[in-house]
C-alpha cells in the first residue's frame, strides 16, 4: 500500500482514534504519560508539517515535522490489528524519500525509554541511538532520540 496525504474533506476524529488505538499499550507503561493525551483530531489537521497515512480506512499513519539537521517522524502509529505485517517500515521508507525531497541528511524520531520493543525495531531498520531526552519534573531521560542518516 502506498502512503498518501489526507485532503479535506477528511475523517481526522477516525484518524486520532486510530492513533490512540496504536498507542493504548504504552498505558502504564510510561511515565509520563503520552502528550497524545493532550492532543486532538483538529490538532491532526492542523498540522503545519506533512501527516500520511496508509488504507481506506486508515491503517497507519505518520507525522512528518521538518527540522534544520533532519525531518522528524512522530506519532508513528498501526492500528493493531495490523502490527506487524510490515506497515511501520512502508512509512518510515517513505519518511526517507520525503526527507531527501526536502534537502534533509536524516530522519530522527523519539521513543519512550521503557518501550525496547520498539527501539528494536528502530534498530532493524537502520536508525542508531544518538541522544536522550528528559521531561520537564523528572531527574532522568525519559525518551531516546533514534537518528538514521541518509
Amino acid at each position: 500500500m502506498t502512503p498518501f496525504r489526507p485532503q479535506p474533506p477528511y475523517d481526522w476524529d477516525a484518524l486520532f482514534a486510530l492513533m490512540k488505538r496504536a498507542f493504548a499499550s504504552m498505558e502504564g507503561r510510561i511515565d509520563p504519560p503520552s502528550s497524545l493525551h493532550k492532543m486532538t483530531a483538529q490538532d491532526l489537521a492542523t498540522h503545519q508539517g506533512e501527516v500520511w497515512v496508509i488504507g481506506k480506512p486508515t491503517r497507519a499513519c505518520m507525522v512528518l515535522t521538518p527540522k534544520p539537521h533532519a525531518l522528524h517522524l512522530g506519532r508513528l502509529s498501526v492500528d493493531p490489528p495490523w502490527q506487524g505485517k510490515g506497515y511501520a517500515h512502508i512509512l518510515i521508507t517513505h519518511a526517507e524519500s520525503r526527507a531527501r525531497d526536502l534537502g534533509l541528511p536524516a530522519l530522527e524520531l523519539q521513543s519512550r525509554i521503557e518501550l525496547v520493543e520498539n527501539h528494536a525495531i528502530f534498530f532493524a531498520l537502520g536508525f542508531e541511538q544518538s541522544g536522550a531526552t528528559t521531561h520537564e519534573g523528572f531527574d532522568n531521560p525519559t525518551s531516546l532520540v533514534f537518528t538514521k542518516r541518509l
